[in-house]
């Protein structure tokens, strides 16, 4: 049986979209953070990983893409999880009586406006949507509440108050699927994330990027990173529409070679497309 890792505990939104991108056959390994989810596909531990890259109200993980470049594993796949928050409470508990709201400070920013609505201001962050779930369930307060997934819900046999608390209905979180050796998707649904380095002069990203537009490469994605301990510099993160055994994005990456003290591809990978809302 695969063995899966994501970050958080059982009934983490993680969990959810391993299960959806691999199906119901796997055995999932949580892990308490997305550096202990690296070192488990790394180790061997786990067959492949799923970490959460950006979303779509609340933007990018940066951590994992800084993770991305200090491990050697390989993007092998994506997938975008609608993200559909619940707000759950002890079995008995009322929307009336509740005080308090705990949560990931994502899910809590996601459903801020809901929650201001509803006429609960007092919130906490924790360390996981379903770790809050579970901390909920060793307590024996009917006024606390968290916001976590239906599935979160189910394993921890909690009582879904409301659903849909989520500010705008376009909620998803694209995941990356990590592995320890790179595949070859078929040519025309592939998507390529690499990351390189620039000298900081006048013109260098317009002259990096333009080796994709003369080439007529669809551009998925751009995010920079500040460079540890160079201030001022900054690594370049692209997704492209296109396979690297493709002669005219070989060509391209050749080219960008050429200026580019640093290019690493971290994986070559099937396209997912965003669901609509």
């Amino acid at each position: 049986m695969k063995i899966i890792a994501f970050q958080g505990e059982h009934g983490a939104y993680s969990e959810s979209a391993a299960i959806e991108y691999f199906g119901s056959q796997i055995e999932t390994l949580p892990c308490e953070s997305f550096e202990t989810v690296f070192e488990a596909v790394e180790h061997g531990i786990a067959h492949q990983g799923i970490i959460p890259i950006e979303n779509s109200l609340a933007g990018s993980v940066h951590q994992n893409y800084d993770l991305l470049l200090s491990h050697s594993l390989h993007i092998v796949g994506e997938y975008h999880l609608r993200i559909q928050h619940c707000l759950i409470g002890l079995p008995g508990a009322k929307i009336k009586d509740l005080q308090k709201v705990i949560s990931h400070p994502q899910a809590l920013a996601q459903c801020r406006e809901t929650l201001k609505r509803m006429g609960i201001s007092h919130i906490e962050p924790v360390y996981d949507t379903a770790g809050a779930v579970r901390l909920l369930s060793h307590q024996s307060d009917p006024t606390v509440a968290a916001i976590a997934s239906r599935r979160a819900a189910e394993v921890y046999n909690m009582k879904i108050l409301a659903e849909g608390l989520e500010d705008h209905t376009a909620n998803f979180t694209r995941f990356l699927i990590l592995d320890r050796e790179p595949i070859d998707p078929p040519h025309f649904q592939a998507k390529t994330s690499i990351v390189f380095t620039l000298i900081n002069r006048p013109g260098a990203l317009f002259r990096a990027l333009a080796v994709f537009a003369l080439r007529e490469i669809d551009l998925a994605k751009i995010e920079s990173r500040p460079m540890i301990g160079r201030p001022g510099e900054y690594l370049f993160y692209v997704d492209f529409l296109g396979s690297t055994a493709n002669n005219v994005v070989e060509r391209a990456l050749e080219n960008l070679h050429e200026f580019a003290p640093m290019l690493r591809i971290l994986g070559c990978y099937p396209s997912h497309p965003l669901p609509a809302p």
